[in-house]
């Protein structure tokens, strides 16, 4: 069998370009003992990954050139050498930018079965898995979500963001989300649980936030970064919480990056407030149960999803830069077989 794979050719600039990968055919090797085959349905892209390519995000060795594209994927398992994964599994983990992965099973590939089989089987790279994971657990574990909590989110139309809205809804929260489009803003409210949307390209960011929520945030969940989030700052109520969840606005430029210098960082000691930021896999535990209780409330109708896939594993690049060029609505995928 032969096997597509897209490997790193250079680095990045700013924007990620289709010359910044190289696509090569391989033979896939004979499966051994312990092993087993993984045909991808889906791979997911998120913004580390320019920085997978830069200098390793603090949390992979740096790529180099000619080496396989990392990234999270979901497959069926289609030959198994390996006591614990069969024929037909349906399995999520590290699958790198290629069409078919030989796995071991060893802890480094993270690979989980997909329990909640909720179809399509796309959803276990987003709303049912690391993505919906974030958005799960950074609510309701770093937020701290009570009912009746006015909660704020940015980069509300992006993979995490798209779930907050309903998810703060299930427990009897308000959420405005802000996107960079009336049509982005339109679907937070019609399908995605908001309560309310602030376009922050076209409308006055802190005067919409106070039309919403005249008596200040309990909750911002925070995907951006720099001026969006200074003003939140100044929306803050007693005891409010800020969960750093992402920074995209300060991403394109690189490793050397300037860090965006907060004015309003002091109003969390006024406020008395908590900003904190998490790391998803240190929930790794409680998976299961987010999964479980996540896909029921899909099933119910209660818990909307947003996906956008492209088709094709040469496309992988631009489905990346979408992110970057705020293109992507919802979960940005790319369909690969």
């Amino acid at each position: 069998m032969k096997n597509k794979q897209l490997v790193l050719a250079s680095r990045p600039e700013k924007f990620i370009t289709p010359s910044n990968f190289k696509m090569q055919i391989v033979d896939l090797p004979v499966l051994q003992k312990g092993e087993f085959l993984i045909k991808v349905l889906y791979l997911s892209v998120a913004p580390v990954m320019k920085f997978y390519m830069l200098d390793g995000a603090g949390i992979e060795a740096p790529l180099q050139i000619g080496d396989l594209m990392r990234g999270r994927g979901v497959g069926e398992v289609i030959e198994s050498k390996h006591p614990e994964f069969n024929v037909g599994d349906i399995v999520q983990g590290k699958c790198g930018w290629q069409q078919y992965v030989i796995c071991d099973g060893a802890p480094y590939h993270m690979m989980y079965k997909v329990k909640q089989r909720v179809l399509p089987y796309s959803t276990a790279l987003g709303v049912l898995g690391m993505t919906g994971f974030t958005s799960y657990f950074g609510l309701y574990k770093v937020g701290a979500l009570q009912k009746g909590d006015n909660v704020l989110v940015s980069a509300a139309a992006g993979g995490v963001g798209s779930s907050v809205g309903s998810l703060a809804k299930i427990k009897g929260a308000r959420a405005v989300g802000l996107a960079s489009t009336d049509e982005k803003c339109k679907l937070l409210v019609e399908k995605l649980g908001y309560f309310g949307a602030i376009n922050y390209k076209s409308q006055n960011v802190s005067e919409q936030i106070d039309a919403f929520f005249p008596d200040g945030i309990d909750v911002y969940f925070d995907n951006v970064g720099g001026s969006l989030l200074d003003i939140a700052l100044t929306k803050l109520k007693r005891y409010a919480r800020v969960v750093c969840c992402g920074r995209i606005s300060q991403y394109l430029d690189g490793k050397d990056a300037a860090v965006y210098p907060l004015k309003n960082w002091y109003k969390i000691g006024a406020t008395r407030s908590k900003m904190e930021g998490f790391f998803i896999y240190d929930f790794e535990q409680d998976f299961p149960i987010a999964e479980k209780e996540m896909s029921e409330w899909i099933k119910a109708g209660k818990l909307s999803y947003q996906e956008d896939i492209l088709v094709g594993l040469e496309n992988m690049p631009i489905a990346l830069n979408r992110l970057f060029e705020k293109k992507n609505v919802g979960k940005q995928l790319v369909k690969i077989s």
